[in-house]
């Protein structure tokens, strides 16, 4: 593998900006900070030492990811997994502002009342931009709630990972598939992880959009960035509307198929493209929208939400079963072979992802890394002309990132 220094891992369009390094060497020697593609980007502030560059190495999920050779058996598509089922939360608000029906939420506020975790790391709306993500540390229903629902921009969740750390106290993270890879990846080399952090919490992702996404998708609503006042990408029912509020109270809205299907998914990061994970294989939980329909999307009727939940370790089994118990959510079995309709983009994700990874490889020279993820077994499941098509259109795009 060609030299994986963080300008190496950024210049080559690897960095997913899920924060770690930052966030473990520390503000005096890295920052995260918008780029000109308006993606958050590690900015050294000097000369890395060896062991920095090595410990970046260990733990960036951007040029490395890899289930344990012991692990139990993994579906080629869907990852480990223990359960699959359908369920929402019980408390009819949280349903409603989080994210299809607001399962993860529901998970985090019962953690904090069971008193299983001291807080949970997760993103919020930034306190005084409503265009901006910052790091949140939860410890109330309020505070979940306050970060309940998506966020269609970038967001370094990890980059107060050693001020998480350093309190000593126990946390739960929810965050992309690539900020719980990087926890993973960290495990294996800070006993920390396994002592503080019992239980990682994520969602399947469709890629990151660049801030100039959410841009865009203002101008396309007429409002003013500068004249904002409040945003939310979707909620407030499901799947819900982009909503943005002026500072004079009008409000614009725009449906989830036109915001995401016509604007933000036009802005995703490089990285996202060749990224094998976006069903989040390496968290204990991870939830997604259960799309009702033949062909896995909306029918953009407002209903009460639905999860798709997967319990993919003994850890996130137990978790599930003693929320269900303490009625937190409510939860129905589902085949696995359901999951295929409900979430389609990331059954053929995955399916191309591998020629995809090689095409980047010609034309970049080296390629993140990726072991034990399935991609020869779901590569089979592809058609040869559009596992070939990605391959070239993915070719054509890697050229790397601007500095």
């Amino acid at each position: 593998m060609k030299s994986s220094t963080l300008s190496e891992i950024v210049k080559s369009g690897f960095c997913s900006g899920c924060g770690a390094c930052a966030g473990l060497l520390g503000p005096s020697k890295v920052q995260m900070r918008l780029s000109q593609q308006g993606c958050l980007r590690p900015a050294s502030l000097g000369q890395l030492d060896p062991k920095d560059v090595e410990l970046v190495q260990a733990v960036c999920p951007g040029i490395h990811l890899e289930h344990d050779p012991y692990a139990d058996a993994s579906h080629p598509i869907w990852g480990p997994i223990k359960r699959v089922r359908t369920g929402q939360a019980t408390d009819a608000q949280i349903r409603r502002e989080g994210s299809s029906g607001g399962v993860v939420s529901a998970l985090a506020v019962y953690l904090l009342e069971s008193r299983q975790v001291d807080f949970v790391a997760q993103i919020a709306v930034a306190a005084g931009d409503p265009l901006a993500n910052e790091v949140q540390m939860s410890r109330t229903r309020a505070d979940v709630l306050r970060a309940a629902g998506s966020r269609y921009a970038p967001a370094a969740p990890l980059a107060r990972l050693e001020e998480y750390l350093s309190t000593g106290q126990r946390f739960a993270l929810v965050g992309k598939p690539c900020d719980i890879a990087a926890i993973r990846n960290l495990a294996r080399v800070d006993s920390r992880i396994g002592r503080q952090v019992p239980f990682l919490l994520s969602f399947m992702c469709a890629g990151v959009p660049s801030i100039k996404g959410t841009h865009a998708l203002l101008d396309a609503l007429g409002v003013e960035r500068s004249r904002l006042q409040s945003f939310r990408y979707r909620g407030d029912g499901w799947p819900g509307m982009a909503r943005a509020v002026s500072l004079d109270g009008q409000v614009a809205e725009m449906d989830y198929a036109k915001s995401w299907g016509t604007i933000l998914n036009r802005h995703l990061q490089f990285r996202c493209k060749i990224c094998p994970d976006g069903t989040g294989e390496f968290a204990d939980v991870v939830c997604a929208d259960a799309w009702y329909g033949k062909d896995g999307y909306p029918d953009f009727e407002e209903r009460d939400g639905r999860s798709l939940v997967l319990t993919r370790t003994a850890v996130g089994e137990s978790l599930v079963q003693e929320a269900v118990r303490a009625g937190a959510i409510v939860v129905s079995d589902l085949a696995i072979t359901e999951i295929d309709r409900m979430q389609p983009y990331q059954l053929n994700r995955k399916q191309v992802v591998l020629g995809r990874l090689l095409a980047t490889r010609l034309r970049r020279g080296w390629a993140p890394r990726y072991r034990r993820l399935g991609l020869v077994k779901a590569s089979l499941g592809a058609r040869p002309l559009v596992w070939l098509r990605n391959a070239i259109g993915t070719f054509k795009r890697a050229e790397g990132e601007a500095p």
